[in-house]
């Protein structure tokens, strides 16, 4: 309970209680400063203390009855050797404009010091003249932590290496940093109170679901990458943000009360890629050397040939197809053809093996017949094996129409889910054999140039097998 000389805890009332407004005002004034969260204490312009409230009581030790009244701090709150000194500091704010700020020490009532920081500002009576001394103070170390605690907010809502967005409730950004602003692809005010999914297109349901789990639980124990498309004037950016997230509760409230959560990321997409393009490669490499270690073990080099494409296609593409070249194009090595580079007929491609087109499963020999694959004039596998290299081929873009997609893929000769082709050729001893290609479905996304590289290598195997096989029949033809 706070106290003063008017009404403290001295003061009584007649019995006709002709003071009673001036009470209620005095009971309003001490639970007003009993509600205070810093320490207050005030001195009439002689320096007696006329007001002290619990923090203080809290802080010292000292109760409101044990305070009020007392003359200065002298031999009890300060030591009889510095009172003089402070009692000069609080009492000179009633000489000077503003407000005074201070650190000494302060005797608590068990006989420890405690070093605080106070504010003091003179109080004036109704003809303007000072009257007095208003002093609030804290404990020094409580007053360090708030200031950095306000430095620390300020230098990340401006100077942070990071993104740094305190979003609301309503899952709206509130406040944006500069560097968060520019991941965004916006200005620091064009992007507040703007629904997330405006700056993002893609990825919003995983942020926003994470934004709403912090909101109700709590920060999650550890970061959390988060894959995202920003929307930007030149199109769209596909980033991974590192993020940590704390909900942001208000201090002034009994029980917590949301105000938000604190988002902070870091672009880690170089990274990652450079992650994922790593790991990529060591599995292909593994496909690599386990296909060669099982072709070694088949008898028959074309089944190795088969052996090469069925480990090539796990994780790379949904279905294969291997091609060999006859016809007038090609000169006869053994039973299998290769391409004569001087030839003027049409390439004419006889299908080897094929992945099934129904459901996954292991590549399945062409059998014998001979028949020629209809591949029209411009079919990227005839264009593979005329330039010998390379050649990649897709539906088109994004929201071609479903239907159209399957006539592409069934113009082609090739399955009706097929929307992305790659078609590598099959090189031996110097010569064209034939084209190997791989296809990807809607689920996937076209072949890169890594993709062609990787496909390339597998060409070069099966093409070694198949010549193989060839030699191998030529010779058991010549018995």
């Amino acid at each position: 309970m706070s106290a003063s000389r008017r009404s403290g805890t001295t003061d009584e009332l007649g019995p006709d209680e002709p003071e009673q407004p001036e009470r209620d005002g005095a009971d309003l004034l001490a639970a007003l400063l009993d509600g205070m969260d810093a320490a207050l204490c005030a001195f009439d312009a002689d320096g007696v203390v006329t007001h002290w409230n619990r923090e203080a009581e809290r802080i010292l030790g000292w109760s409101a009855a044990e305070a009020v009244g007392r003359q200065g701090f002298a031999g009890w709150a300060v030591r009889r050797a510095d009172a003089g000194e402070v009692e000069e500091r609080l009492l000179s704010a009633m000489r000077a404009p503003g407000r005074q700020v201070h650190e000494f020490a302060l005797l608590t009532k068990d006989g420890g010091r405690v070093l605080v920081r106070t504010q003091s500002a003179a109080v004036r009576g109704p003809d303007g003249r000072p009257a007095g001394v208003y002093c609030a103070f804290s404990e020094v170390h409580a007053q360090i932590d708030l200031e950095r605690s306000i430095a620390l907010s300020e230098a990340l809502l401006e100077d942070a290496s990071w993104g740094v967005v305190l979003v609301d409730v309503d899952l709206r950004p509130a406040v944006v940093n500069a560097h968060a602003a520019r991941a965004l692809g916006a200005g620091r005010t064009s992007v507040l109170g703007r629904p997330l999914g405006d700056l993002l297109a893609q990825g919003v349901e995983e942020l926003e679901s994470a934004l709403t789990h912090v909101l109700a639980e709590g920060a999650p124990p550890g970061p959390a990458e988060v894959w995202v498309s920003v929307r930007t004037p030149e199109g769209e950016r596909r980033r991974c943000w590192r993020s940590g997230f704390v909900r942001l509760a208000s201090p002034l409230a009994e029980e917590p009360v949301p105000l938000g959560v604190g988002w902070l990321f870091q672009d880690v997409t170089e990274g990652k890629q450079a992650e994922q393009e790593a790991a990529l490669l060591r599995f292909r490499t593994n496909q690599l050397h386990r296909a060669a270690r099982a072709a070694a073990e088949c008898e028959d080099p074309a089944e190795a040939a088969v052996v090469h494409l069925d480990f090539a296609l796990a994780g790379f593409a949904d279905h294969a197809l291997i091609d060999r070249v006859v016809g007038e194009r090609g000169h006869r090595a053994g039973d299998l053809e290769a391409v004569d580079p001087e030839a003027a007929g049409p390439v004419r491609l006889v299908r080897v093996a094929a992945t099934p087109s129904g459901a996954p499963g292991p590549s399945v020999p062409a059998g014998t017949s001979g028949m020629p694959v209809r591949y029209g004039e411009g079919h990227p596998a005839v264009q593979c094996v005329e330039r010998a290299g390379s050649v990649r081929a897709s539906a088109g873009v994004r929201a071609v129409p479903a239907e159209r997609v399957r006539e592409w893929a069934t113009a082609r000769q090739w399955p009706a889910d097929t929307v992305h082709a790659l078609c590598a050729v099959l090189r031996s001893r110097g010569r064209t054999l034939g084209v190997v290609t791989f296809l990807r479905g809607s689920g996937r996304s076209a072949f890169e140039r890594s993709d062609a590289v990787y496909a390339e290598d597998v060409a070069v195997r099966i093409a070694a097998a198949l010549d193989l096989a060839g030699a191998v029949e030529g010779r058991q033809g010549q018995r």
